[in-house]
C-alpha cells in the first residue's frame, strides 16, 4: 500500500512537472534587446542604444520625439522664424520607444511620439526612421572618438574610432546635420525618411553610387540576399523601400536565382539597389539579369544607368565587392509592377522557388506587424512527449507488481 501510495505521488508529480509552465526570462527595467544576424540593439526608455553593425557600434544612441514638442521645450535652439536650427540642437526630451514587431529580416522600434524607428537585419545594418505622424526631430549620439562632416545638405558621414563607416541620408521631406556637439541630429516629416546605412567593411563606389541614388529619390528600394544559415534553411533576404507607394519582396528561386518585386502606383521609372552573395546566385561573376521576363541592357557606366529610367528598355549594372558579393542596381525605366530576376551559374536552369520573401510597404510608413513583441514557445523543458509517456507506463507497470 505504501508503494501503491508512492506510485500514485510520483505521478501527480511528474504530471505537475510537466503543465508547469517554463519560468519566464528576467527582465532588467524597461530594457529590451534585439539580435540578429548582422545588426543587434537595445532599446531603453527613449533611446535605441549601442546600434551595431557586424559587431561594430555605429551609434551609441538615438531617439526621436515631435517638432511641436521639441519647440515647446525651450532648448535655445528656434530661429527667428520659429524654425529649427538643427545644428544648435544638442538635448531634447525624447519620446519613449517600445520593440514592436520583430522578425528575421527586421525590426520595429515605436515612438510616443508616432514615429517608428526600423532595423533591417541587412549587411549594411539599415536603419530607417519614418516620421509617421506630424515632423519629428531626430538626435544620434555618436560613440566617443567617433567624427561627424556633412558631406551635402543631405548626407553626414560618420567615421568611428575603430574606422568603420557610415551615412545619415535625408530622404524626401527630411534633412540631417551635424550639431555643434559633433553628433547628429536630424528632421523628418511626411513622405520623409532619415536613412542611417553602414558600412563594416570598407566603402567603396557602388556605395557611394547607392547614398547619392537613394537621397535623390532616385533608389525606389534595395534588396539584400545573402546565404543561408544551413543547407535546409531558407536564404537570408531583406528589403528597404525609400519611395513611397511602394512595395517590394525579395526571393529566391531554385539554387542560383534571385527576384525582386518591385510595385509601384506610380509609373515613374526607379532604380533598385540589389545586393547578392555568390551563395545565392551559384556565382557572383557573369550576372544575367531579366526584367519581367525580358532581357535587360547591361551598362558600364552610372550615368548610362540612369538614362535607363524613362527610356524604351530596362537597365542593370553589376559591381562587384571585395567581401565576395556583388551589388547589382536595375533601372526599371516605368512601372507598376516589375520583377527583376538575377541569375548566376545555371541560373537559367533552376526552377521552383525555395525560399522565404519579405515584403515591405511604405504607404503606411509602417514594416507591419502587430504592435506586441513577436515570440516563439518551445515544449516543456526536460519532458517531451515521449518521455512523458514512457515514464507514466513504467510507474504503472510498477504499481501492477506490487
Amino acid at each position: 500500500m505504501i508503494r501503491q501510495t508512492a506510485v500514485v505521488t510520483a505521478v501527480a508529480l511528474l504530471l505537475v512537472s510537466v503543465a508547469a509552465p517554463a519560468p519566464a526570462a528576467a527582465a532588467s527595467g524597461d530594457a529590451k534587446a534585439y539580435t540578429g544576424t548582422h545588426v543587434s540593439f537595445d532599446v531603453q526608455g527613449s533611446t535605441v542604444t549601442n546600434y551595431a553593425v557586424e559587431g561594430q557600434t555605429v551609434v551609441q544612441s538615438i531617439g526621436v520625439q515631435s517638432t511641436s514638442k521639441a519647440k515647446s521645450s525651450g532648448g535655445g535652439f528656434l530661429g527667428a522664424d520659429g524654425s529649427i536650427d538643427l545644428s544648435a540642437v544638442a538635448s531634447v526630451e525624447l519620446a519613449g520607444l517600445s520593440l514592436g514587431a520583430t522578425t528575421k529580416a527586421a525590426a520595429t522600434v515605436r515612438a510616443d511620439s508616432g514615429a517608428t524607428l526600423t532595423a533591417h537585419d541587412d549587411n549594411n545594418g539599415v536603419l530607417v526612421v519614418n516620421a509617421s505622424e506630424g515632423s519629428q526631430v531626430v538626435v544620434a549620439n555618436l560613440s566617443a572618438d567617433a567624427s561627424a562632416e556633412a558631406a551635402s545638405e543631405n548626407q553626414v558621414q560618420v567615421t568611428t574610432a575603430n574606422g568603420t563607416q557610415a551615412t545619415f541620408i535625408a530622404v524626401g521631406n527630411a534633412s540631417v546635420t551635424v550639431n555643434d556637439n559633433g553628433n547628429v541630429t536630424g528632421q523628418v516629416g511626411a513622405n520623409g525618411k532619415v536613412v542611417l546605412r553602414s558600412y563594416p567593411d570598407e566603402k567603396d563606389e557602388a556605395d557611394e553610387q547607392a547614398e547619392e541614388m537613394i537621397a535623390s529619390g532616385q533608389a525606389a528600394g534595395e534588396a539584400y540576399v545573402g546565404a543561408a544559415a544551413d543547407a535546409s534553411a531558407d536564404a537570408e533576404t531583406s528589403v528597404v523601400t525609400y519611395a513611397n507607394e511602394t512595395t517590394m519582396s525579395a526571393t529566391q528561386t531554385g539554387e542560383s536565382t534571385v527576384n525582386v518585386t518591385v510595385d509601384r502606383t506610380q509609373e515613374t521609372g526607379k532604380i533598385l539597389i540589389t545586393t547578392v552573395s555568390e551563395a545565392a546566385v551559384g556565382t557572383t561573376e557573369n550576372l544575367d539579369v531579366s526584367v519581367s521576363g525580358g532581357a535587360a541592357v547591361e551598362v558600364s557606366s552610372y550615368s548610362e544607368l540612369k538614362s535607363a529610367v524613362g527610356s524604351e528598355e530596362s537597365a542593370y549594372m553589376v559591381t562587384q565587392q571585395s567581401s565576395g558579393n556583388a551589388t547589382v542596381f536595375v533601372a526599371f525605366n516605368h512601372f507598376s509592377e516589375r520583377t527583376a530576376s538575377i541569375s548566376g551559374a545555371d541560373g537559367s536552369q533552376q526552377s521552383g522557388e525555395t525560399t522565404t520573401t519579405t515584403n515591405e510597404s511604405t504607404t503606411s510608413g509602417d514594416s507591419g506587424g502587430d504592435d506586441g513583441e513577436t515570440t516563439t514557445s518551445g515544449g516543456s523543458p526536460g519532458f517531451g512527449v515521449v518521455t512523458v509517456v514512457g515514464a507514466l507506463v513504467a510507474l504503472t507497470l510498477l504499481a501492477r507488481r506490487d
